[in-house]
């Protein structure tokens, strides 16, 4: 299999092929999860972390491997990763990691990493694959961040709240209330605030490319000459 060069590879995973907003995998936890920024951070990481170590090992063990054990080696690894992700948080941020809930052993059976280790890690080489899950896990977190930030700021009038569930002690204070005595927004707050959310993010995008894509046109269209007019003055005998 013919690689990608490593920005194709990072521009697809953040942006022409974003797992969240363009093949929409993972909705589960991107709806459930994103009531604020710091559930959208903490499960992003961990998702991002999972999916960028899933994707190293396949890529190690990936002329070792048959295809009749494939999928199952390949969810063992996942889960493997996932339960060291899930004893971290327990150890160092206990809090959030009750409030997150099932969502996070739950990352075991997130499309993004099975389908990313088996279509892209498990016939591309170890740096190209390490580019592939982290930008695709890069590119899932953007969009539970974004939507994070939009629901708690609509929902509850507040950004970074709670923060220090995730970075401790020094973001204790990071709260920031953007609009003073607001009353809540429970629709935002709720998952079916998240699919209106997510069509706006989707449709934005559309938007964006459309434009890009519209301007690139532009630039690629030849420049058409004119004809030029010559002028002779004088008389042929």
């Amino acid at each position: 299999m013919a690689s990608k060069p490593l920005s194709t590879v990072a521009a697809d995973g953040f942006w022409k092929n974003n797992p969240a907003i363009v093949q929409l995998l993972g909705l589960c936890p991107l709806l459930g999860v994103s009531n604020s920024v710091v559930n959208a951070l903490g499960l992003g990481l961990a998702t991002t972390v999972v999916l960028t170590c899933s994707n190293l090992v396949v890529s190690l063990i990936r002329k070792q491997v048959t295809d009749a054990i494939r999928l199952p080696a390949f969810v063992m690894i996942i889960a493997s990763f996932t339960t060291c992700v899930e004893l971290l948080m327990q150890a160092f941020t206990y809090e959030l990691y009750q409030i997150l809930g099932i969502f996070i052993p739950l990352i075991v059976t997130n499309c993004i990493i099975l389908g990313r280790a088996d279509s892209f890690a498990a016939k591309n080489a170890l740096v190209p694959s390490i580019v592939d899950g982290f930008t695709m896990g890069l590119g899932f977190a953007s969009i539970l961040l974004l939507l994070g930030a939009i629901r708690e700021l609509i929902g509850q009038g507040t950004l970074f709240s709670n923060m220090h569930l995730l970075l401790g002690d020094v973001a204790r204070n990071w709260e920031i209330t953007v609009i003073t005595d607001y009353k809540k927004f429970l629709f935002a707050i709720l998952p079916p605030g998240a699919f209106v959310f997510m069509g706006f993010l989707i449709a934005l995008k559309n938007i964006i490319d459309q434009h890009l894509a519209e301007r690139a046109k532009q630039k690629s269209s030849p420049v058409e000459k004119g004809s030029k007019r010559v002028r002779v003055t004088g008389q042929i005998n």
